[in-house]
C-alpha cells in the first residue's frame, strides 16, 4: 500500500517539551476530539477513532559492533473506511 506523509516535524527537544507534547495529544485523546499538528505553514487535522490501533515500538539502527542510534516510536493508526474496532496482541505496560 503506497504510503502518503500528510505531516512531518523533526527537531532537537528538550524531554520536557517531547513530554508536554504527549500531555497535549494525551488530552485530545482522553477528551474524544480532533489533533491538530503544526509547523510552519504546514498543518493537518486528524480525528483518530475510539480505539485506534496503537504501536510502540523501540530499536536500534547501525552497526552490530559499535554505537548505533536508538529510539521510541509511538504509533496510532486507523484505517479511514473502517468501524470503532481494532485487534488487541496483548496488554502494553510502560513504567
Amino acid at each position: 500500500m503506497p504510503e502518503k506523509v500528510l505531516f512531518n516535524s523533526e527537531s532537537d527537544q528538550s524531554r520536557a517539551e517531547i513530554a508536554s507534547y504527549l500531555r497535549t495529544v494525551a488530552d485530545k485523546l482522553d477528551d474524544g476530539g480532533e489533533v491538530t499538528l503544526k509547523a510552519g505553514s504546514e498543518s493537518v487535522t486528524l480525528t483518530p477513532p475510539s480505539r485506534p490501533t496503537f504501536e510502540v515500538k523501540a530499536e536500534r539502527e547501525g552497526p552490530a559492533d559499535g554505537p548505533g542510534e536508538l529510539s521510541i516510536e509511538f504509533e496510532l493508526e486507523w484505517d479511514e473506511n473502517a468501524g470503532e474496532e481494532a485487534g488487541e496482541s496483548g496488554t502494553l505496560e510502560i513504567e
